[in-house]
């Protein structure tokens, strides 16, 4: 494909091109470029302002740049005369070291100067609401176990069909969708790829489910824990390290335990050891909390962690394996920032190689039976506070993801924090007006 992005809009018809970054919090920003500009545009970039953004800077700030990086071209299937494009931050002339999609890149440097390639897939957890988010769009949907359920999919086949139709045109490989544990709760599942495609994919991902949502009169949302009752949207990543080349999948020994090398079991080390700063990250927002350590849902059961411990084929654990050659991290949730979900998960899997790090013995147990989470097991943060101060006091993702990254990360969502923390529910209300 022709990196000229003057031609690709020649070749393909694109009138416009919508040049886009992701912030701090993983909110895509854009700007919709003419085709007769994009010349300049691939030159020099889309100039924002950072402070209008989720980024640590203030309004006397010169401009950040988005340059367009033209492998990430995608025509948008349902207006094909319009062209998506992921950006790197450039400000004062240098990459902008708090950029989320930058903290990737030196992950992805870091770790094939080590020989290595991280491949990942995603599984984005998402509700179909009515248009101010109040309920769901399906009043009809009423099952106490829904999963799985074909009937109130099938009543949303228009808007789940239009965005598998367009990820088949964009040839991502869409390999399944199903009704999930939650009324009005779907997942849409496509092939794993290189973990900075994975990240360009699940951004580009959530903004179509929303725009198609939209077009059907409905409204597509990520958030971790919408509804107190129902399961909160999860957005599981599967793992594995493959060589320079992308051809022998490292994490495979069939001589290993549970068909998982050496290699896999220190990685995966390294990650559990780094669970609790991880959170900040994997589960960035207030109302992350209410998905981890929460109660039973109407189903029976949250599908989400409570504690930092790995098993076999076992959802109830932070970590399972499903199969030979790979593990899946349940931990982060659909307001997870795309790429620093794949940076995280890199950072602390290369420290665990780094370090030999033993992950402990696999624990096959039900970990959502009463008791088990006090046997001995750590827990998650039981908060964004908590989390944040993990993160702040952890001097190996302070290295690995840069401390002038880490720093803005944490300024920015404790002030977020604070602002939750100036609001009065009314379940305080109606526990302390009369102490």
């Amino acid at each position: 494909m022709s990196h000229d992005l003057a031609q690709q809009a020649a070749d393909k018809g694109i009138a416009y091109f919508l040049i886009s970054f992701v912030d701090l919090f993983g909110v895509m920003r854009a700007k919709l470029v003419p085709a007769a500009a994009i010349g300049a545009m691939q030159r020099t970039g889309a100039a924002f302002g950072g402070f209008a953004a989720h980024f640590d800077m203030t309004a006397a700030d010169p401009d950040i740049f988005a340059i367009p990086d033209p492998d990430t071209l995608t025509v948008l299937p349902w207006q094909p005369d319009i062209g998506w494009l992921m950006g790197d931050i450039v400000f004062n002339g240098a990459p902008l070291e708090q950029a989320p999609r930058q903290v990737l890149k030196r992950q992805l440097a870091a770790a094939a100067s080590r020989g290595y390639r991280l491949k990942t897939g995603v599984e984005a957890e998402f509700f179909l609401v009515n248009a101010d988010g109040s309920a769901i769009a399906d009043p009809a949907d009423r099952q106490a176990k829904p999963c799985y359920d074909p009937v109130p999919l099938m009543r949303r086949i228009e808007p789940i069909r239009a965005i598998a139709d367009a990820m088949l045109d964009l040839g991502w490989g869409p390999y399944q969708v199903d009704h999930e544990d939650a009324n009005g709760q779907f997942e849409m599942n496509w092939a794993y790829a290189d973990a900075l495609v994975t990240a360009d994919r699940h951004v580009f991902f959530k903004f179509m489910a929303k725009q198609l949502a939209e077009r059907h009169g409905l409204r597509a949302t990520f958030m971790p824990k919408p509804f107190a009752d129902l399961t909160g949207n999860g957005c599981h990543a599967h793992v594995s390290l493959w060589d320079e080349a992308g051809s022998n999948n490292l994490f495979h020994d069939v001589a290993g335990e549970a068909g998982l090398s050496v290699l896999a079991y220190a990685f995966l080390g390294g990650v559990l050891a780094a669970a609790e700063p991880l959170t900040a990250l994997f589960n960035p927002t207030v109302n992350s909390y209410k998905r981890i350590n929460a109660r039973p849902t109407v189903s029976g059961a949250t599908w989400s962690p409570n504690t930092v411990t790995y098993g076999g084929n076992n959802r109830t654990h932070m970590v399972r394996i499903p199969e030979p050659g790979r593990f899946e991290l349940r931990l982060a949730d659909g307001a997870a920032n795309p790429y620093l979900l794949q940076a995280g998960i890199l950072a602390a899997g290369l420290d665990g190689v780094a370090g030999r790090r033993d992950p402990g013995k696999r624990l096959d147990i039900n970990m959502y039976e009463p008791g088990m989470a006090a046997s001995g097991a750590r827990r998650l943060p039981l908060n964004l506070l908590d989390a944040l101060r993990a993160l702040d006091a952890s001097a190996m993702l302070r290295e690995a993801l840069g401390a002038p990254f880490v720093e803005s990360y944490v300024k920015l969502r404790m002030a977020e924090w604070r602002d939750y923390m100036s609001f009065l529910t009314e379940w305080e209300r109606e526990r302390t007006l009369d102490v």
